[in-house]
Order: structure tokens, then C-alpha cells, then sequence
């Protein structure tokens, strides 16, 4: 599913974020923060099933200056310029997932990081994920097993995999993390009940989290992007 952005696709024509990366696990593009240093927080956007590397990072001009902007694609090629974190069938009614390529796809996003923290000059306990849809998923999956290396998650809608809890790392290692939930109450994908259940869960585990519902579908709307914007600002 792709990320519907009609109402604030933006173009930078004057600006060429693609490098040349070949050790990389992941493909991606990258926006470079105004002052790069040991204190510049860096943020990787994961993109939800069928889209790449260009959707989410279509906003990263809009994101907060300071941040290192990072957009990866996912592993798994589903069709021509199309790609996943891994397969999911809707055919129940419900999403059943590949469990194994999740996995992979999890450890990919942890061995990313660690190639990033080889090639870029950031901070190593400011590591932020933000997620559409199964990219989404995704960010709860990484940053919930291993909160050592995430500073915080922006889940936009998205589910935490039932498949995963039992990975998650104990209370006490999940104090420093920080979540941000935004979800469309309209959301006929991923219904906004997926949203609630896991902030209930979040709030049991002692989990800091911020929680937004928005008039919305399946889709990243302008307020969401505010809210987004708002979160990391504060950070």
C-alpha cells in the first residue's frame, strides 16, 4: 500500500541526496543536516509495502534542520520500483505475515544502523525510525528489541506484531524509549483498533509514548506530518 502525499509532495530539484553505497545492507537516500557532528540525531524512514525509498522522503525537507535524514528501501522486491519488508496476505480478512522474512527484515534494519554509524558522523544514542504501514510495523519491531540502539519511534499507521512481543526486551531497558502513535480513525488497512492496542500496551510495558487519531484512512495527512514534526522537535 502506498503512501497517499498529493497535498505536500515536495521537489528538491536543486539538491541530489543519492550516494553510492555498496557495502550498504540497505539501499537509501540520505538529506544532510545543516552542521554534521557527533551530537546531529539521525532519523531512518521506512516505507510501507509496495512503495521505496522516495515516498517518505518526498516530507524530509520539512523535517527539523538538525536531524540527519535517512530513507532506506526495503529488501524484498515485489514488483518494478515496488518493495517490502516482507509478505503479508489479507485474504482472512486479517493480515497474516511472512514470520521469516520479518525477521530478516528486522536484522537488516539493525545491521543498517550499524553501517551508518561507520560512514556518517551522528549520534549513536539518537536514533530515531519513523515508519509507514508495514514500515511502521517495522519500527516497533527494531526499537522495541533493541532499545539500546533506538532513541525513539514515529508509528503512522501501523500494528505491532503479535510475533514480536516476545522479543521485546524487559521493562526496565525500555524506559529511555519514546513512541509516537498517529493513526486515521478511518483506516480500513489497518484499523484504528490496532493503533489503541498497542498504546495500552506501550502504557503497561512503562513505554513514554504520544498518541494521535486523525479523521483519516490509510494515508499521512498534513496534520500528521505537524504532529511528527512537533514530536521530534521536542527532542
Amino acid at each position: 500500500m502506498k503512501t497517499t502525499l498529493l497535498s505536500f509532495l515536495i521537489i528538491f530539484s536543486t539538491m541530489n541526496f543519492t550516494e553510492k553505497d555498496v557495502k550498504s545492507p540497505l539501499h537509501y537516500l540520505v538529506k544532510h543536516p545543516k552542521i554534521e557532528n557527533g551530537q546531529t540525531p539521525l532519523l531512518i524512514l521506512l516505507h510501507g509495502v509496495g512503495s521505496n525509498e522516495k515516498d517518505l522522503f518526498s516530507f524530509a525537507g520539512q523535517l527539523p534542520e538538525n536531524f540527519m535524514v535517512i530513507s532506506a528501501r526495503a529488501p524484498f522486491e515485489v514488483a518494478t520500483d515496488s518493495y517490502a519488508w516482507y509478505e503479508v496476505d489479507f485474504s482472512t480478512g486479517k493480515p497474516v505475515i511472512n514470520k521469516e522474512k520479518a525477521e530478516k527484515s528486522r536484522i537488516l534494519i539493525l545491521q543498517f544502523i550499524d553501517h551508518l554509524k561507520e560512514k556518517y558522523k551522528f549520534d549513536s544514542k539518537q536514533v530515531y525510525l519513523c515508519g509507514f504501514s508495514q514500515g511502521a510495523i517495522m519500527s516497533y519491531s527494531v526499537g522495541l528489541t533493541s532499545p539500546d540502539k533506538i532513541k525513539g519511534i514515529a508509528v503512522l499507521s501501523g500494528r505491532l506484531l503479535e510475533e514480536v512481543k516476545p522479543l521485546i526486551k524487559p521493562v526496565a531497558q525500555l524506559k529511555q524509549l519514546n513512541v509516537f502513535i498517529s493513526h486515521g480513525t478511518n483506516d480500513n488497512v489497518l484499523g484504528i483498533h490496532y493503533a489503541k492496542e498497542s498504546n495500552s500496551y506501550l502504557k503497561e510495558l512503562g513505554v513514554n509514548s504520544t498518541y494521535r487519531e486523525y479523521p483519516e484512512g490509510h494515508t499521512i495527512s498534513n496534520a500528521m506530518i505537524a504532529d511528527l514534526i512537533k514530536w521530534l522537535s521536542g527532542k
